[in-house]
């Protein structure tokens, strides 16, 4: 039997790109229904993040054109995560197999036949894997794959040079479902429910139109919630510094003590000021990492809905 593939798409002002990725999309879908891959209720689902601009509407157009788009549109904009899972949990009731993929096209939508080979072969999550950076800048590189090497350093398991481009089974959407954290990093996340995976290399494009939402702010925002939501290593971090620190300073005191009983003591203004600017900033900066982990605990504690959809193309 074949399976049902719904694409699932997060848009977020993105009325100058839409119009041409989208016949795209659907022209993806119709191959590999001819290529007896996938079964003709498939769909391409658009999820609107709360735009500003007519995002929206153009979803609302494509609907009318043809039955294989739809979308769902959320109440406001709750961020890229949210909106990717909003759309997986969404479509996980309608269709065997979801590919969540950005709307910009810089994601080689023909990757998608490997990923549907591969579910055939009982693949259950294929991950989308950039196979270089060539198209990159130096800058743009060297940040991003920074950015994988340190969540994997502080303990965040990712696929590296992998976004959000994956084929996702409604078995393995169906238990992820019950990790019902607010704070939300979905790369770090599936890998952690398990079942058979593998990867499919692509070389990925320049965007075709409109700008990018993921400016370097974003991308370490990103990072920085991706290490605190799925990994302690931080916290330990800093207590295993706390200790060598605390080793070193039983050293100093040591040490002058004896220069003190030896006679050997003067006063000094730059040492001391050294050791306090020191020993300052390491407590702010620690304050600050656990507070973020009591930030996080807080929002957690509230259990607030992590997207709310407010309008859909179709009668649910």
């Amino acid at each position: 039997m074949k399976p049902t593939l719904y694409i699932v798409i997060p848009c977020y002002n993105e009325e100058a790109v839409l119009p041409i990725t989208a016949p795209l999309f659907l022209e993806k879908i119709k191959e590999l229904v001819s290529l007896d891959k996938i079964a003709d209720k498939s769909r391409v689902m658009f999820v609107n993040d709360g735009s500003k601009d007519n995002t929206w509407k153009i979803i609302k157009d494509l609907a009318k054109q043809d039955e294989h788009y739809i979308g769902i549109t959320q109440s406001r904009n709750r961020g890229h995560q949210n909106a990717v899972l909003a759309g997986l949990m969404e479509a996980k009731e309608f269709c065997d197999i979801t590919i969540s993929i950005d709307c910009d096209g810089q994601d080689d939508i023909n990757a998608m036949n490997e990923m549907v080979d591969a579910y055939a072969d009982g693949c259950e999550v294929v991950y989308g894997v950039r196979s270089k950076r060539d198209t990159d800048t130096f800058f743009k590189r060297f940040t991003a794959e920074s950015f994988y090497k340190l969540l994997n350093s502080m303990g965040a398991e990712v696929v590296y040079n992998h976004a959000d481009y994956r084929l996702v089974s409604s078995r393995v959407l169906n238990e992820f479902a019950n990790y019902k954290e607010v704070n939300i990093f979905l790369r770090g996340m599936f890998p952690l429910v398990g079942f058979k995976s593998t990867s499919v290399y692509y070389e990925r494009n320049e965007r075709i139109a409109g700008e990018s939402h993921y400016p370097l702010s974003k991308m370490l925002s990103l990072a920085f919630d991706g290490i605190t939501s799925l990994s302690i290593k931080p916290i330990r971090t800093i207590t295993g510094f706390g200790i060598f620190v605390a080793l070193v300073s039983l050293g100093l005191i040591i040490y002058s003590l004896v220069q003190h009983f030896a006679g050997n003591t003067m006063s000094g203004w730059t040492s001391t000021m050294i050791a306090v600017c020191f020993l300052g900033g390491i407590q702010l900066i620690s304050l600050g990492v656990i507070g973020e982990y009591v930030g996080k605990t807080y929002m957690e504690t509230k259990a607030r809905p992590r997207y709310i959809i407010s309008e859909r193309t179709y009668d649910k």
